[in-house]
């Protein structure tokens, strides 16, 4: 078992490769859990990730023989490109297996460091088990992405920043897949301040440690559907699972819109790119703020995400948040009935994104037009204040 002194050790030998990262004050956060609150930015971490650490730690302790064998590994693209960054740092010959679809910045990025990319199935575990398949064929080291005792020593450093920037700390909260991150945290706060608490937090969609915790043992899911790849892992390593089982708190679930909202979030207030599997943690504050004993940190794991799906999920995190508001009104079908209707809506303060009208519905008398519109609002409070101000003007209104 990986314990403080290893963590300590995996420290040193990080000096002047992974970047200590800044941890920020989040106001917003502390005003809605009621006391302070910290991001841990580990998305402007190299390679834009945590994974950095463990990926060079494990890498640098291998054998000059280990070493000409090169190494390979399996990731959806965190672990990838930190494997890829350590493996050139040292001077050795890197292969990974990424899952169909994985994003691709991170495809790119992982070849930019010089590794080789080879897709492999459509989930994780299934490309670990082709990066297994060619280390036996060829006799490059395996790096896991999470199961062994250098790469939980390297995210375990994270921990150790933590207390060392905010020794006060009660509650650590952070993302979880296969349980590195969480683990190596757990194992260096923990062995300096047992009284923290100390959060996993794992998509709903795509959570295997809640169902292996209960059952006793890692036990893996069937299937598994997040925009959180990151986090996307169907079942907990052996040594994780050991250490989150006897060291964590709890691990908590959270829905696609909370992540959303998360990133947004992240986004707008603390002026943040964070994936959506490094936004878990704030999504679990944004759910549960008073669950969280302050001062709290939340972990940012990674902000490496597609701009792509980066729009897609701000714009589903605006719906998410209520700033978007989707009604079917029914107005007269008249000179100047949708002027009539658009002048409401504007004196509402909302912004109109689409207009679409109906005119054949057995739901319509022959004198009337079903309108559709999406329009952008300010969040819950003021969509309902659009629709009340329509209603008080006699219209009948549908969401």
């Amino acid at each position: 078992m990986v314990g403080l002194a290893e963590i300590e050790a995996a420290r040193d030998l990080l000096e002047g490769v992974a970047v200590r990262t800044p941890m920020e004050e989040s106001r917003w956060l502390s005003e809605m859990v009621g006391g302070e609150v910290r991001l841990k930015a580990e998305n402007l971490q190299r390679t834009g990730s945590f994974k950095a650490r463990g990926a060079y730690v494990r890498i640098a302790r291998l054998s000059p023989e280990e070493r000409a064998r090169g190494v390979v590994a399996a990731s959806a693209g965190n672990h990838a490109q930190g494997v890829a960054l350590a493996a050139r740092l040292l001077g050795i010959s890197a292969t990974v297996f990424m899952p169909e679809g994985a994003p691709i910045p991170k495809e790119r990025a992982t070849r930019g460091y010089g590794a080789e990319v080879v897709f492999s199935g459509q989930y994780l575990e299934d490309a670990l088990v082709s990066a297994h398949e060619f280390a036996e064929r060829t006799g490059a080291v395996l790096i896991h992405p999470f199961d062994h005792p250098d790469v939980v020593a390297g995210q375990g450093t994270v921990g150790l920043e933590i207390l060392e920037q905010l020794p006060e700390v009660a509650t650590v909260v952070v993302p979880t897949g296969g349980g590195g991150l969480l683990a190596g945290i757990a194992l260096a706060v923990k062995a300096v301040r047992p009284d923290v608490r100390i959060v996993g937090v794992q998509a709903k969609d795509a959570a295997a440690y809640p169902g292996s915790l209960a059952a006793g043992r890692p036990t893996p899911l069937q299937v598994m559907r997040t925009m959180a790849d990151g986090i996307a892992v169907g079942r907990p390593g052996d040594l994780t699972f050991a250490a989150v089982r006897e060291h964590c708190d709890d691990v908590l679930t959270v829905s696609e819109d909370s992540l959303a909202r998360a990133v947004l979030s992240l986004a707008e207030r603390a002026k943040l790119v964070v994936e959506p599997a490094g936004a878990a943690a704030v999504a679990a504050l944004l759910d549960r703020p008073g669950d969280f004993a302050a001062p709290v940190v939340a972990v940012l794991s990674g902000g490496n995400i597609d701009p792509l799906l980066l729009g897609k999920v701000i714009r589903h995190g605006m719906a998410a948040a209520g700033r978007y508001l989707n009604l079917h009104v029914t107005i007269p079908d008249a000179p100047g009935g949708l002027a009539r209707l658009l002048t409401e809506v504007s004196a509402a303060g909302a912004n109109v994104l689409e207009v679409a009208h109906e005119r054949i519905s057995p739901a319509l008398s022959m004198d009337e037009v079903d309108v559709h519109l999406q329009l952008e609002t300010r969040g819950s409070t003021h969509s309902e204040t659009v629709l009340a101000r329509l209603r008080e003007h006699g219209y009948r209104v549908l969401e």
